[in-house]
Parts: structure tokens; C-alpha cells; sequence
């Protein structure tokens, strides 16, 4: 048996999310906690929370996760987006432990001008200021990104090079995406490939930190630095590839998360049955 789930919209209240991923066949699921293209947002009402709190609880799926929204750029050197980001992260993890929801996934930014070394400590000093402000179970998934130009986090090393900054390590945890890691050149679809990367991985951040898998195919070339999602097995990755993937215990073992396209294709329900059939 896998875990596997999908993200799912919070539309009409937070709590109608447990029940959309219960009928679309869902194990785990993953939100945004608020409207992800903005910088505003409402506090989580009482009510509401004890609603999502009680759905859940009734519900066998776990873990709920909760996804950064898509404006914060941890690495960025403009005060105003520094200090909307910071706080917004800050809102996220303590939105989370209100929710119980125990992980919240961020990817690391972009950084500016002054280069990748000075983004990199931008994020750590970001990621500290939010967990002095903020003491609660929630452990923050720092997410590998796809390789595209000034983003940090595409290479373990950048990931672990942000780690060295972090003044409380235990409240950190990682995020794997298989799109991004194979549009950052991690060759996936290989016994001998697959091996690589996660013993690159072991050894520059730790396979025992890795919390969750983004379980996503790619439509773009291996390197390509592309970060655009595909069904599963219909991708660059392909059937085989997350056949194999799927019969790694370490990856299988941990929630799956499919970020995955809806359309005539194929819908959320028919990716987490691809995922299941391919795990056999």
C-alpha cells in the first residue's frame, strides 16, 4: 500500500477540502491554506478551524499538508517583498498548528543581484525570524526546485548550504518533487540514475529528514530546468521510471503527493489510480 494523495481546492471553507479528498480517493492531501495569489487573507474563524479539525479527525487521511502561497520569495533583496514573505510565512506556520496540520512545504526563492550566496542566507535568516516567532509542532518541507534561473534550491548542495544557516534544524524537514529533481538534471528513470540521486541526497541533506514526495511527471527534458508538470507516466519520467520509483521502499513508504494536471486526459482520481496500479 501506498499513500498517495492530490492538492485540493479549499473553496466554500478550509474544511470542504477533507471531503474533496476523500471522494476523489485520497490517503493524504495538500492545500493552500488561503488564496495563493495574494498577499491578503482572513484569520482562520473558530468555527471553521473546529469544523476542518472534526472533518479530519473522522476522516483516515493523514498527513493534511499545507503549501506556502506562490508570491513570498524567501531569497529576495527588496525590503517590502522581504518582510510581506516573512510574514507571510510566519502566518502560514502558525495557521498550520491552529489547523493541526503538521507540515507546511516552501520553496526557497529567487535571489537578485547580489547573487546566489547572499539569497541563500537571506532564506536561512527569513527561516529563523519565522520559528522564533512561531514555536509549534509544525515541521517546515524546504522543496527542491527545477533548476530555472536564479532559483535556489534546484541542487541538494544549495539546500544544505541554507541548512548551515538554520538555527533550529529539527524544525526543518524536506519536500521531494520528482519533476523538479529531474528538470534540475537528477536522471529518475534509471535503477543506476535513481540510486545516484538519492544517495546524493543522503549525503548532502539526509534521506531520514525527507518528509513528503511530490509526485509529479515532466514535461520538459531531463536538465531542462523546466518546472511543468504531467500525468504520471505520461511524462518525460515515464511508466517506467515511476515504476521503479514506486518500488524504492524508502520513497513508497512516505506520503505521495500528485500536483498533477486535470483534463481530458486524465483527472485527479485517474492519477492517484495510475500511481496505485504502477506501485502495485
Amino acid at each position: 500500500m501506498v499513500t498517495i494523495g492530490v492538492h485540493v481546492s479549499i473553496a466554500g471553507g478550509i474544511s470542504k477540502a477533507v471531503g474533496r479528498a476523500s471522494a476523489t480517493g485520497c490517503d493524504t492531501f495538500q492545500i493552500f491554506s488561503r488564496n495563493p495569489r495574494g498577499w491578503m487573507f482572513r484569520d482562520l474563524e473558530p468555527a471553521e478551524v473546529a469544523l476542518f479539525r472534526q472533518e479530519l479527525g473522522k476522516s483516515r487521511l493523514a498527513p493534511a499538508v499545507d503549501h506556502m502561497p506562490y508570491l513570498p520569495n524567501l531569497a529576495t533583496m527588496n525590503p517590502e517583498f522581504a518582510e510581506k514573505s516573512g510574514n507571510t510565512l510566519v502566518a502560514e506556520l502558525s495557521r498550520c498548528g491552529t489547523l493541526g496540520i503538521p507540515y507546511l512545504v516552501t520553496h526557497l526563492g529567487h535571489y537578485g543581484l547580489e547573487g546566489k550566496e547572499a539569497g541563500q542566507r537571506r532564506v536561512s535568516t527569513m527561516i529563523n525570524d519565522a520559528l522564533d516567532k512561531v514555536d509549534n509542532p509544525v515541521l517546515l518541507l524546504l522543496e527542491n526546485t527545477a533548476g530555472e534561473k536564479n532559483g535556489i534550491g534546484s541542487r541538494f548542495e544549495d539546500i544544505a548550504t541554507v541548512m548551515e544557516g538554520i538555527k533550529k534544524p529539527s524544525r526543518i524537514g524536506f519536500c521531494f518533487d520528482t519533476c523538479h529533481a529531474f528538470g534540475a538534471g537528477y536522471d529518475l528513470r534509471s535503477g543506476e540514475g535513481l540510486e545516484e540521486t538519492l544517495n546524493r541526497f543522503d549525503e548532502t541533506l539526509g534521506l531520514k529528514h525527507l518528509r513528503l514526495i511530490h509526485l509529479n511527471d515532466s514535461k520538459g527534458d531531463l536538465g531542462s530546468g523546466l518546472d511543468r508538470h504531467e500525468h504520471i507516466g505520461l511524462g518525460r519520467i515515464g511508466e517506467e521510471g515511476f515504476a521503479r520509483i514506486l518500488s524504492t521502499p524508502l520513497l513508497r513508504n512516505l506520503p505521495l503527493i500528485c500536483e498533477t494536471p486535470v483534463d481530458e486526459r486524465r483527472d485527479d482520481a485517474g492519477n492517484i489510480k495510475k500511481v496505485r496500479e504502477l506501485a502495485g
